[in-house]
């Protein structure tokens, strides 16, 4: 195989090229990085880059394997490896496994550090040039300042239109962004929702400064139920309140009720009993002869609350181990939420040949995330919004 491979000499110059201002990642990178010095060496040059070993960075992201080997870790992790032991087949899972590994780190500290210290991430200060070199993906961006340090976090169906919005627009924040940006990185994630809760989760956990005091929760009121003196589900929409238990949110009142109105219809409920027609007897519903009387105790408790139910199993989580599959980044890919319990688990994404009904698999692929209200509303709200979202039941 290697009789007419071309002899180190003749590479050298292009190695030199193309790693110029760049990071070499490897698995096991002092292994592959000593070997090229001692090359270069034996040529009388002195090659110096920074690496990142993507051993070490699995160790910490992706803790308990059973072994860090290439061909075992990508296997467990469901990355697709073809022409193993061959330059290209194991760059390119190495590749896929780094993108793994820095949807994982949710603090941002590997790309926060090579914008800090690599020539390559200094970009000039005209703001066109940072511009022309952003995708118009959907997904996640992070704007940063000359320190590496992430000063802002958004997301946007189109990445480059977004940030040309920020470089343009005089409102107080964008004239900071303006003034303070040295880089703007960005990581595609092919599906609005897993956008729009990275977004969430990171501006939490890196809080970054001009983030602050612009992110509130994003629903006012909630729909609530609770089981009246004659055993009928009343359902009830009021304002959002953490200490209840709620069926699902929303932004306002308004969606509120058109949400309500609508399930009203579809399940067959009555309106009195859902809060939405005050009388001390029957509903208009009823008198139009599209309610079965439960409002009059017409209709039984048994045979009515079994809707109300079927409306709230299909708006809620509660103790369910589900996957939620939407867009990926690229064709052969889709991301995965992970509902484990009723509780948001977290995100990834995965190959379409590779098996994703067993919570074992998805627990090692997905990206951690904390369970709260507000996460709970961006999915529950995508969901309503979005009917063709593929979900999938898990098994133990």
């Amino acid at each position: 195989m290697l009789r007419t491979a071309p002899k180190f000499y003749e590479v050298a110059k292009r190695i030199v090229e193309i790693t110029e201002d760049c990071i070499i990642v490897a698995h096991n990178s002092e292994f592959d990085y000593r070997i090229l010095r001692t090359e270069f060496s034996r040529l009388g040059f002195d090659f110096k880059r920074k690496t990142l070993c993507t051993v070490d960075l699995a160790k910490v992201l992706i803790p308990d394997q059973p072994s860090y080997s290439l061909g075992k870790l990508t296997r467990a992790l469901g990355i697709p490896v073809s022409d193993r032991h061959r330059a290209s087949g194991d760059a390119m899972a190495t590749v896929k496994l780094f993108k793994m590994l820095l949807a994982k780190d949710d603090k941002k500290t590997i790309i926060s550090d090579a914008v800090k210290c690599e020539p390559m991430f200094k970009m000039e200060t005209n703001l066109k040039n940072i511009i022309d070199g952003l995708p118009t993906t959907t997904g996640v961006y992070y704007i940063h300042n000359a320190q590496g340090d992430v000063i802002y976090i958004g997301k946007s169906k189109n990445i480059r239109n977004r940030i040309n919005q920020h470089f343009t627009n005089t409102s107080n924040k964008s004239k900071k962004i303006q003034v303070q940006v040295a880089a703007v990185t960005y990581e595609s994630t092919g599906s609005e929702l897993v956008a729009m809760l990275k977004e969430n989760d990171e501006i939490k956990k890196i809080k970054p400064v001009l983030n602050r005091g612009l992110k509130r929760n994003g629903f006012t009121y909630a729909l609530y139920s609770f089981v009246d003196d004659k055993g009928y589900i009343n359902l009830k929409i009021d304002a959002a309140d953490g200490r209840k238990k709620s069926i699902t949110t929303f932004a306002n009142k308004q969606s509120a009720k058109s949400f309500l109105s609508n399930v009203i219809d579809k399940f067959q409920l009555c309106q009195k009993l859902s809060g939405l027609y005050n009388t001390k007897s029957s509903c208009f519903k009823y008198d139009i002869n599209e309610c079965f009387g439960a409002c009059i105790e017409k209709e039984s408790p048994e045979d009515y609350n079994q809707r109300v139910q079927e409306l709230i199993d299909n708006n809620s989580f509660e103790a369910k181990n589900i996957a939620i599959i939407d867009r990926g980044r690229e064709i052969d890919e889709r991301s995965v939420l992970l509902i484990e319990n009723g509780v948001f688990k977290g995100l990834g994404f995965y190959n379409l040949n590779y098996q994703i009904n067993n919570l074992k698999v998805l627990e090692t692929i997905i990206t951690p995330m904390e369970n709260n209200r507000d996460t709970q509303h961006i999915i529950q709200t995508y969901l309503r919004k979005n009917k063709n979202i593929k979900i999938v039941h898990l098994n133990k």
